[in-house]
């Protein structure tokens, strides 16, 4: 049984600080005051130091890991354990190997397909809790959850096109990131292996591009524990700890 942990940011990316400011003003009466929801971007821990999540991005896979608490694009709020799985880390790792090739990172929408509908389906797929309502509740009602204060549904629908926006531009400034620091070192075997972008040097790990299909040495064998798994590095250390 391993502890899976959902991980809960608001969503202040956006270049304009009055539009953060609105998101933080949202979540703090929606949520912290009433309970209703807010604009929150979550990520699942389980097996390892690092979260996984879901985002836009131009090419490839939009499924990504991050040190637990560390994205430098939102605020962290707080983290909430939703269960114990019984899947191994190698059962975690062809999950998100799936995920990565069903989540590309164009297919992204803010209100019905977002971070958190990415998380929803990783915790039904590792049989524990789906994220509490709150977390997603704004975007599973759409634009209308937010009509019950006055004149926040404008302000939510242009806070939604800077998000995606700035969204893109997270995207080009860390993917020229990678590109600059895979320019100035030598190419990986790993590196070798995966067609989609990735952010190693930088804060995010892309896991796959969209589309790619397991090994042939994957799909022969049961025994699931080599081709640059996406929890490797974690397993490494879990064994070299003794965690």
């Amino acid at each position: 049984m391993k502890e899976v942990v959902l991980h809960v940011y608001d969503v202040t990316n956006s270049d304009s600080e009055k539009t953060n400011n609105t998101i933080l003003q949202i979540n703090r009466i929606f949520k912290d005051r009433i309970g209703l929801g807010g604009i929150f971007h979550s990520a699942v821990q389980v097996y390892g130091e690092e979260e996984w999540s879901f985002g836009f991005c131009e090419s490839g896979s939009g499924v990504f890991s991050c040190p637990i608490g560390k994205n430098p694009m939102y605020t962290y709020r707080e983290c909430i354990v939703l269960g114990e799985t019984e899947c191994s880390i190698a059962t975690v790792n062809r999950i998100l190997r799936e995920l990565s090739r069903n989540w590309p990172g164009h297919s992204y929408d803010l209100l019905s397909r977002n971070c958190n509908h990415f998380c929803d389906e990783l915790c039904e797929r590792l049989a524990v809790p789906k994220l509490p309502g709150w977390v997603n509740r704004f975007a599973n009602a759409g634009d209308t959850a937010v009509v019950v204060a006055e004149n926040t549904a404008v302000k939510f629908r242009q806070a939604k096109t800077e998000i995606v926006n700035a969204s893109r531009v997270a995207y080009r400034f860390m993917a020229g990131l990678a590109s600059k620091n895979q320019n100035s070192q030598p190419e990986s075997p790993s590196n070798q292996s995966r067609s989609g972008p990735t952010f190693q040097g930088a804060w995010f790990k892309n896991i796959i591009s969209a589309g790619a299909k397991p090994s042939s040495s994957e799909s022969t064998s049961s025994h699931d524990t080599s081709d640059e798994s996406p929890l490797q590095n974690q397993k490494s250390a879990e064994q070299s700890t003794r965690l």
